[in-house]
């Protein structure tokens, strides 16, 4: 079995997170960790929030608050929200911790010493009505490479070419619509040219990928430039070198601090573990298996950004260099990005109240009925739209009325006509060929999930669900209650199975029904453990608390298979799994958008 690190994207802390944000790195990351988990493998999931950097500066000015309040308001929102969700992380946390600060200059110095961040003089952005300077991606324009309106002042989306803001034709600021104003100032660049070569010899040994992200990832290679990895700003790290660390206005750059945020997560739970160095079996065995989870606005720091920083930091590019205090650091195996999903045919705005927050979401409907929409009909290779009507059609058509219906059927006929598992001795060639087929499938699914596929993955577990209600249909236990009650008991023992076969297929994708379709078979211990909110000290910043996600998943492991169920074991009277939604949802919904009263 092989150790498994989920690298989790960094949700930003300027405001709640809506459902658009967890279908692109939350619920694809919990259900690819949590079938790891039950595979035996062993799992190290972390994430945090990412709280520097000019937006949260802005907004905090804007509510009269400071950004640290700010940000501390957001986090535990955040928190709040994906532990209702049921992502299982072993560690979220956060960048303003101690900790993060210290391995982040770490980080910094180890590549600067190794002589790839090198000091250059350049044009910044900043907001003439504020002096501030503005963040690459706050500055939007017409691509000067292909001519398309709405190129960030980091990369154009629809060619792909990274970019600078000076480089936009008419530019403006995403903040107030300015026009930036560009003076000459000096930063820190990341010297990509002088490690494109090796990262162009791990992109060429990726496989497996999905082609969008790969085909994206090679091309960024086609024009390499050196990259800002600092800014004119009084939010965010300090920079550890002299002259510079004691600098009130220069700052290392939010997506150089947030991407360390990997490293720093694991060296926090390593260090909350009581083993300080434990997280190095997730980063310096090159048998590990890393997979970072993102939406495909963030694939240029994935898989070039913090590949390099990496490289640099192992002395790995043209200028040579040694290891840094971290060992030999180990490159992503795979960058896992969705794309976009949209709301209604349009693009998620929390400012037009074009949104929906995950809060919000989870307040009125059931949190696995979110997660089976985005399992079946997220992003996961190719831009989805979240509509109201579709997600009553798959709650009520697929979940409850497909699997909550064969979970309560089962679970009834048992309870009334049984009361206990029945045994299997009895069965027949066409109940051991329909078992085998629902065994069968485990390696199927697990497969599919394994290599990032859960669309498919969660309909090969469906299509279980499918033939476990037409076998209950063709063998018709009601009406064998007076004519063969002893095969009456025999059919009951193989739904009971195949229910709980497809019950664990399912468990990675929706955990919280997980549970209670193995509490509806009796089942009385945990299969599908919870992520738990807890409140901690910071670790390096004396009477500084904050909360965090952790939980003890244990149970799971090494789950993955045939749990073959037990005779005698006590069934209960069932309460229905799933709730349907009525047909007034939809146009409610749409009148909460429109803003109806």
């Amino acid at each position: 079995m092989s150790r498994i690190l989920s690298a989790v994207a960094w949700p930003y802390a300027n405001g709640p997170r809506h459902i658009g944000h967890v279908a692109g790195f939350g619920v694809p990351s919990d259900v690819f960790s949590r079938y790891m988990r039950m595979a035996g493998h062993d799992v190290l999931m972390v994430s945090g929030t990412d709280e520097h950097g000019t937006p949260i500066l802005v907004q905090a000015e804007g509510e009269g608050v400071s950004p640290q309040e700010l940000a501390d308001r957001y986090n535990r929102v955040i928190v709040e929200d994906l532990v209702s969700l049921g992502l299982s992380y072993d560690l979220f946390t956060r960048t303003t911790t101690g900790n993060h600060e210290q391995v982040v200059q770490d980080l910094f110095t180890a590549v600067h010493k190794n002589g790839y961040m090198i000091e250059q003089t350049t044009r910044g952005a900043i907001s003439p009505s504020t002096g501030r300077t503005l963040p690459d991606r706050y500055i939007e324009g017409t691509c000067p490479i292909c001519g398309s309106d709405g190129a960030r002042g980091d990369q154009c989306d629809a060619c792909g070419n990274q970019l600078d803001p000076i480089d936009l034709k008419n530019p403006v600021s995403r903040i107030n619509g300015e026009t930036p104003k560009f003076i000459e100032t000096e930063h820190f660049f990341l010297d990509l040219p002088a490690l494109v070569e090796p990262l162009s010899d791990w992109l060429g040994s990726r496989h497996g990928w999905r082609p969008n992200v790969l085909n994206f990832s090679r091309n960024l290679l086609a024009d390499v430039r050196p990259r800002a990895m600092t800014r004119d700003i009084d939010w965010g790290i300090p920079i550890p070198l002299p002259g510079w660390e004691d600098n009130p206005a220069k700052r290392l750059y939010v997506w150089f601090d947030a991407v360390i945020g990997y490293l720093s997560a694991s060296i926090e739970w390593a260090r909350r573990e009581g083993d300080a160095d434990a997280w190095r079996q997730w980063w310096n065995d090159p048998e590990t298996l890393s997979y970072y989870f993102m939406g495909k606005d963030n694939i240029t720091f994935h898989s070039q950004i913090w590949p390099a920083e990496l490289l640099a930091a192992n002395g790995r590019g043209a200028k040579g260099g040694s290891l840094s205090k971290f060992g030999d650091l180990q490159l992503p195996t795979e960058v896992v990005s969705s794309e976009f999903l949209t709301m209604e045919s349009a693009k998620f705005s929390s400012s037009r109240g074009h949104v929906i927050y995950v809060r919000d979401m989870l307040a009125r409907y059931q949190p696995d009925a979110l997660r089976y929409f985005i399992a079946t009909a997220g992003p996961e290779s190719h831009d989805a739209d979240f509509t109201w009507s579709e997600f009553k059609r798959r709650t009520n058509d697929e979940l409850v009325a497909g699997w909550g219906n064969l979970v309560n059927r089962t679970a009834t006929l048992l309870h009334k006509n049984v009361g206990t598992i029945p045994s299997l001795e009895g069965a027949t060639d066409a109940d051991r060929a329909v078992l085998a087929q629902s065994e069968a499938a485990f390696a199927t699914v697990g497969e599919l999930i394994g290599a990032q596929r859960q669309r498919a993955a969660i309909n090969e577990a469906m299509k279980v669900v499918g033939d476990a209600n037409k076998y209950l249909a063709d063998t018709a236990p009601w009406k064998l209650k007076t004519e063969d009650p002893a095969r009456m008991e025999t059919v009951l023992g193989v739904a009971a199975q195949l229910v709980s076969d497809a019950n664990t297929m399912l468990a990675p994708f929706l955990p919280h029904s997980a549970q209670r379709v193995h509490e509806a078979l009796g089942g009385t211990d945990t299969i599908a453990p919870m992520p738990e909110m807890n409140e901690v000290d910071d670790l390096d910043i004396a009477g500084r608390h904050y909360p965090v996600i952790q939980g003890d998943y244990s149970s799971a492991h090494e789950t993955w298979g045939r749990r073959a169920v037990v005779p005698g074991t006590p069934v209960g009277r069932p309460s229905p799994i799933f709730v349907k939604l009525d047909d007034s949802i939809v146009e409610e919904e749409l009148g909460r958008m429109r803003g109806d009263d």
